[in-house]
């Protein structure tokens, strides 16, 4: 029979004491949190993209892909070509360069319901300039309200 092999712990008091085996977790730890720490970050980037922009209610529409360039009007007069901010006097070579590489020579106009008709019809006569073939204007469906009966 196998006698069974005595462990010191280095005391030197003679006692049997089995070794203790367990996972540094703290290793792992450390690797979650630097990832929730990117996921953090690079999502809240990823949430900024895409300006808040009330678009008017329309209750005829049609769904259409969006093969064509979009440009974006904010309430704050931030106007953006394909998620690009467009700087002062650089509207119309964005577009330009913009609806040469779409797939569609199509501009959809996302504006805001509070801006002025005269703005939007200024990005939408430079789309034209710019090479645009069509032009399409960007809204949402009105919620659904339940109306009752008078009795």
């Amino acid at each position: 029979m196998g006698a069974k092999p005595i462990v010191s712990d280095g005391a030197g008091d003679g006692s049997d004491e089995e070794i203790v085996a367990e996972i540094n977790v703290t290793p792992l730890t450390d690797i979650f949190l630097v990832l929730l720490i990117i996921f953090m970050v690079t999502s809240s980037v990823i949430v900024e993209e895409g300006k808040n922009i009330d678009l008017p209610d329309a209750t005829v529409s049609e769904e259409t892909d969006a093969k064509g360039v979009t440009v974006s009007m904010s309430a704050e007069g931030e106007i953006l070509v394909n998620d690009v901010v467009a700087e002062a006097g650089e509207l119309l070579p964005l577009l330009q360069v913009a609806i040469e590489k779409a797939e569609d020579k199509i501009v959809i106009l996302r504006g805001d319901a509070s801006i002025a008709l005269g703005r939007a019809v200024n990005v939408l006569d430079l789309a034209q300039q710019a090479g645009a073939k069509g032009i399409a204007i960007s809204t949402e469906q009105p919620e659904e309200e339940a109306f009752e009966a008078a009795p």
